[in-house]
């Protein structure tokens, strides 16, 4: 990597240290370089589809959203020279005090995205059956099955991935960022926030990226903060004729979408464990199946899995960690 910095790049390095840590198998670096500073990301080829992130910051930069500019790319390494945003994320800045201002601000660019026509058509994989089985499998088999060693019966798993993905499947559809959270939100000086960890994007439910954002893997808020955020985001779709729908409905198109978002993040929370030796994410698998829990209970469909979760996984969990 320096190799190319200095030799192909010609620039001279002045300092080079990590710059955050990732779920994937991306680094990133800071650099120093003639007073200036900027982030080497490394992307292991075999690993990473650098030219996701390549073709998806092209789109989200077109349609103003404020996503770290490419300097310089070398797709046979997986190397990237980007804009540095800094190493405050909104976590970091979240408090009582500043939750409304850095939340309306994240509200305000998701707005932008969801609201842009190109985006909206753009050539991206849709959140399709097939992708959100798949992302319901990773939670029966890292976490029920190899985290927990229990069995969750089919009789009590099908309806809910039936409910789950149906749900997903009538909502209008929308550019989505995936993992539009307080960790991938920087706050800046100007034009805050800057918007990372995009490359997975997709053409799927309008509710996916809000839900990402306030029921927030990293950080809970009160159920009623929750509400007044989700009622101006909802307001502000409508107005744009984005949707077509009674508060009613979205508000359980949001729930069923961060259940399914939900135990998608709970299974690669564990695999993130299990498989790739990185523990740090169990501390936040229990607020995750708080959110879980809590809209179970709330939906006489899912009192089967509720029970389930009550009786079996709740135990079975306290026991692991």
């Amino acid at each position: 990597m320096i190799d190319w910095l200095e030799n192909d790049l010609l620039l001279a390095i002045d300092h080079c240290e990590p710059a955050s840590s990732d779920a994937s198998f991306r680094r990133y670096f800071r650099i120093k370089t003639d007073g200036q500073s900027m982030i080497v990301m490394d992307a292991p080829p075999e690993k990473e589809n650098i030219a996701a992130f390549i073709k998806v910051a092209g789109l989200l930069k077109s349609a103003n959203v404020n996503v770290p500019t490419i300097f310089q790319q070398n797709l046979t390494d997986g190397y990237l020279l980007l804009e540095d945003f800094g190493s405050q994320c909104f976590l970091d800045q979240l408090s009582i005090e500043s939750a409304d201002g850095l939340y309306q601000s994240a509200l305000a660019t998701l707005l932008v995205l969801q609201t842009n026509p190109y985006l909206a058509l753009a050539d991206l994989p849709h959140y399709d059956d097939a992708l959100l089985q798949r992302e319901l499998g990773i939670f029966t088999e890292w976490f029920i099955e190899q985290k927990l060693d229990l069995d969750l019966p089919d009789t009590i798993w099908q309806p809910v991935k039936n409910l789950l993905i149906t749900s997903a499947l009538v909502q209008p559809k929308t550019c989505v960022h995936r993992d539009f959270h307080s960790r991938n939100l920087m706050v800046l000086t100007e034009n805050s926030p800057g918007v990372i960890d995009f490359q997975d994007a997709v053409i799927g439910p309008i509710t996916y990226d809000v839900v990402s954002l306030l029921r927030d893997c990293y950080i809970a808020w009160p159920q009623a903060q929750i509400d007044q955020w989700l009622q101006g985001h909802f307001e502000n779709l409508q107005q744009a004729k984005l949707i077509n729908c009674d508060w009613q409905q979205f508000g359980r198109w949001f729930d069923l979408m961060g259940m399914q978002r939900h135990l998608k993040a709970i299974g690669i929370f564990s695999r993130l464990h299990l498989r790739d030796g990185k523990p740090g994410y169990l501390n936040d698998i229990p607020r995750t199946l708080n959110y879980v829990c809590a809209v179970a209970e709330k939906y006489p469909e899912l009192a089967d899995f509720n029970q389930f979760l009550q009786d079996h996984v709740l135990v079975a969990l306290k026991e692991s960690l």
